[in-house]
């Protein structure tokens, strides 16, 4: 779920395991991240109508051996190693302008870790998401 404020990120969180049914779940991430994602502040109540929501349903991940196996646009990343995890969606990289390398190493970032921990170790996953939102307000 992703919270964007006039278009501007605002928050987002998710679960890559859904342990509930999907119409609950959109309803709970709504909620924790309108206030629990720590990049951000809480919501505001005047921030409210200049709020939109998108939801980004993934499929199951599957692991790569190699970095020309990332499509851009196509595959959201999923960067692994030890305890720690960093997930970045399809559309960051073309709403950023990334190539291939620079997705990898911002979503090494994401996980705590160095740019380059996929040469050292870190395990990298790809999927694919179907992307539902509002139309921007802003």
């Amino acid at each position: 779920m992703t919270i964007l404020c006039r278009g501007e990120l605002r928050g987002c969180l998710g679960r890559l395991t859904p342990d509930m049914p999907l119409p609950d779940l959109v309803s709970h991430l709504a909620q924790e991240v309108a206030d629990s994602d720590p990049r951000f502040d809480p919501v505001r109540p005047e921030e409210l109508g200049d709020i939109s929501l998108e939801i980004s349903v993934l499929t199951p991940e599957r692991e790569v051996q190699t970095l020309s196996e990332i499509e851009i646009g196509r595959h959201g990343l999923i960067i692994e190693k030890g305890s720690r995890r960093g997930l970045l969606l399809p559309q960051v990289a073309t709403e950023h302008g990334w190539d291939r390398d620079t997705f990898v190493a911002q979503a090494c970032l994401k996980a705590g870790l160095v740019s380059d921990a996929w040469r050292h170790g870190a395990r990298i996953f790809v999927f694919e998401a179907q992307v539902f939102g509002e139309s921007d307000r802003g």
